[in-house]
């Protein structure tokens, strides 16, 4: 009877170390599973885009004097600044909106590069700045130029380090939105890549917002903007 239960006592510890070992290689085969999915994903980006119309605008009102009298040219800016405030002011531009700047002067005669074969000496640019959020005034008042022409100031239309800038600012009243459906067309193209390759599509694994871009739609239409917002998760992939 002793023997017997000795022999009892030995089996246990056996079968429990059996069981042991199986558990163990149940959890490692599971584990290898769960590793082979995880392993198994796809990356998709996702667009998104809106047309937006800018709702702040900077116009500088650029002249330009030649002459040899320095003093007259400037009594001359002064006067046509005076015009063109005026003009601003009258047509609805608050005063704090225009910001005059100093003249620019150029003296060919100092240009020692330069001939001197010139009739001006001095030509003189002035800039008076509006810098304001309605944006459709402005535009109207940049087709009512030719009323400061009839005042005898000519605008210089075509100065290209003077150019009218068009923004959107309001960027953060959009945005969740947009990132919205810039996710749900990833998650559309995820789905279609998973269905194609007989697998479900699993959790997300990671995601980046990725870029956020305005431009201006075309060059004709400065002041409407396009928005774009790219996103790019990463899905896992199951059976």
């Amino acid at each position: 009877l002793k023997k017997l239960r000795m022999k009892n006592y030995k089996i246990i510890p056996a079968a429990l170390l059996m069981v042991g070992l199986i558990v163990v290689g149940f959890c490692i085969k599971s584990g290898l599973n769960g590793m082979a999915d995880n392993s198994r994903v796809v990356n998709v980006k996702g667009l998104a885009e809106m047309e937006v119309k800018a709702d702040k605008v900077t116009w500088p009102v650029t002249f330009k004097i030649i002459g040899n009298d320095l003093g007259a040219i400037y009594d001359e800016v002064n006067k046509n600044n005076r015009i063109v405030r005026n003009f601003l002011e009258s047509k609805g531009i608050p005063a704090n909106e225009i910001n005059e700047n100093a003249p620019q002067i150029v003296d060919k005669a100092a240009d020692v590069y330069g001939a001197n074969d010139y009739k001006a000496r001095y030509n003189v640019t002035s800039v008076m700045t509006v810098s304001s959020n309605k944006v459709d005034l402005v535009r109207k008042l940049m087709s009512q130029q030719g009323e400061l022409l009839k005042q005898g100031v000519a605008i210089s239309a075509n100065d290209y380090s003077n150019a009218v800038i068009y923004a959107f600012t309001k960027l953060n009243s959009v945005k969740p939105k947009m990132i919205e459906q810039a996710t749900v067309n990833a998650r559309a193209a995820a789905e279609k890549f998973a269905k194609d390759s007989e697998s479900n599509l699993g959790k997300i694994k990671s995601a980046d917002q990725g870029q956020i871009s305005i431009e201006d739609r075309d060059a004709n239409t400065p002041f409407i903007k396009k928005v774009r917002v790219v996103t790019s998760i990463e899905y896992y992939l199951k059976d």
